[in-house]
């Protein structure tokens, strides 16, 4: 065998070696991924609370297999062990968790995010997409999207000083969430008023969907001919 031979299957040898000892240390410096085990990190299904806010969720896994904590650091100081039983508790609000109680014993902005940061509503918040107003008049739309996620507003831009994050809170008083109030810088008014966005004045039909809109989304009445 000559020279040139020799080494180019000596160099053939070397990488298929190399190639073998990398493939084994790859596949050996990849740990199988835990197996979630209940008994140990709590359910593993999400916590919803729907009082006093509907909507909020809570995930055990994020708390215990991801951020290492044990049940003990919650339960039974901050948390009752019994599912849903913080509900009943006049005190389980935004204010208490401000002043450390339940959640806001961790979340204070220190030890985790706090959790009167405007960035940070929707890691526990899910807000409904469409919010349909009926109340003083029937029906208005809002986007939670688009507004959110399209056009970079956090919850903290509209909650709680122009809107309570609370459906329905606007409608309480019809005789205040009127649009002589929008043209006031009031509620949407404080941002449609044909500087930051168009006006409330004007495009009407781009929030206001009337009661045929309403059975349309909802599919109310019976469906009839025409356009």
């Amino acid at each position: 065998m000559n020279l040139s031979k020799k080494v180019l299957y000596t160099i053939g040898f070397l990488v298929s070696v190399g190639l073998l000892f990398s493939v084994a240390g790859v596949s050996g410096s990849t740990p199988a991924e835990e197996e979630y085990d209940e008994d140990t990190y709590g359910p593993s299904e999400l916590m919803v609370w729907n009082t006093p806010v509907p909507r909020v969720t809570f995930s055990h896994k994020v708390h215990t297999m991801d951020a290492g904590l044990d049940c003990d650091s919650c339960h039974d100081d901050l948390f009752e062990m019994e599912s849903g039983a913080v509900v009943d508790k006049g005190d389980f609000t935004m204010q208490s968790f401000t002043d450390g109680n339940y959640c806001g014993a961790c979340h204070d902005g220190d030890m985790a995010f706090s959790t009167d940061s405007p960035d940070m509503c929707s890691a526990c918040h899910s807000a409904p997409n469409t919010i349909v107003f009926t109340k003083p008049v029937k029906a208005v739309i809002f986007d939670h999207k688009m507004h959110v996620e399209d056009m970079g507003f956090n919850c903290g831009d509209c909650h709680s000083d122009l809107f309570k994050m609370h459906i329905g809170s606007a409608e309480e008083n019809p005789d205040a969430f009127i649009m002589e109030a929008l043209y006031n810088g009031e509620y949407c008014g404080a941002c449609h008023d044909g500087d930051s966005a168009f006006a409330s004045d004007t495009r009407c039909t781009t929030c206001h969907i009337g009661v045929m809109g309403f059975d349309r989304l909802f599919g109310h009445g019976e469906k009839k001919g025409g356009h």
